[in-house]
């Protein structure tokens, strides 16, 4: 039997190590951007993002850190497809926080009107800029990854 899987690309460079005043920034960032956010919001973003966005990286690690944080394998199996979830599977605060994440993650058709308000009605403005936060960080580091084709498990 012949093995017909696609070798996993090799890294081109490793980020912190090349870019430290960038990647000190970029943590320091998300650190700020977390701040006063739900931990389970956060993971359940960032999976949701990275899932869009192709980094693996940051997939595994992030679903890894939803475990850890007490997650259960159902919100994470159905987060792909989170609006067909069945109710109370998650929140009205998370499913805005998702469909705000979304249309942050796929900018080119910009955020509409009703997913900014509803997400504004269900999180007060520190709230709300800190999940804005969240999506162009975890964003920022989905572009870094990707592009420097970091795999999951290296450091």
């Amino acid at each position: 039997m012949t093995n017909t899987a696609t070798p996993r690309p090799t890294a081109r460079l490793d980020f912190a190590r090349t870019a430290p005043k960038v990647f000190r920034a970029m943590i320091a960032l998300d650190a700020a951007a977390r701040e006063g956010l739900d931990p389970t919001l956060v993971e359940l973003v960032q999976v949701r993002s990275s899932q869009l966005n192709g980094c693996a990286y940051c997939l595994d690690m992030h679903v890894k850190d939803a475990r850890k944080a007490g997650e259960s394998d159902e919100r994470i199996y159905l987060l792909p497809v989170w609006r067909e979830a069945p109710e109370g599977v998650y929140s009205e605060r998370e499913r805005a926080a998702l469909a705000l994440a979304e249309q942050i993650t796929r900018i080119g058709d910009g955020v509409s009107d009703a997913v900014y308000e509803r997400a504004a009605e269900l999180f007060p403005e520190p709230e709300l800029a800190g999940l804005i936060s969240l999506c162009f960080t975890i964003n920022a580091w989905n572009r870094i990854n990707v592009a420097t084709r970091k795999t999951p498990g290296a450091p």
